[in-house]
């Protein structure tokens, strides 16, 4: 068995992982006096995360500001809101469409909507800056 940590969106897991086939591993036993050359053992390659692609630039955000952002990627249907437009948490603020179904993005508590920086019919990804609130 052999132990690896793995990190998944941020999350770190520790993984046991056996191996079933390929090479046998090697005891070690004092050589005995020989002539010839020991043999080396098999250089075993261990994987290498591969770099996640980085993250578009988003804008910045004032302190004391919340951002609302895209929980997954699908297509603006509506916009609920308007900028200053008072609203209480749990209030929907838009609908956004991710695979032929329609999903109420929530207002995380309760603010003024400062900006709306996205329009109907936009395509977004997840975590794309949707609106900005006080």
């Amino acid at each position: 068995m052999k132990k690896y940590k793995i990190t998944v969106n941020g999350q770190t897991y520790e993984v046991e992982v056996e191996e079933i086939g390929g090479a046998v591993p090697i005891k070690e036993e004092t050589p005995a006096p020989s002539t010839e050359k020991p043999k080396e053992a098999p250089k075993q390659e261990t994987p290498k995360p591969t770099p996640a692609a980085a993250p578009a630039p988003k804008k910045a955000v004032p302190a004391g500001k919340a951002t609302i952002t895209a929980p997954m990627p699908g297509t603006i249907l509506s916009v609920k809101v308007k900028e200053g437009s008072k609203v209480s948490k749990g209030d929907v603020l838009m609908i956004l469409e991710a695979m032929k179904m329609e999903n109420e993005i929530l207002a995380p508590q309760d603010g003024i909507i400062s900006s709306i920086d996205v329009s109907e019919g936009a395509s977004v990804n997840t975590g794309d800056l949707l609106a900005t609130m006080e």
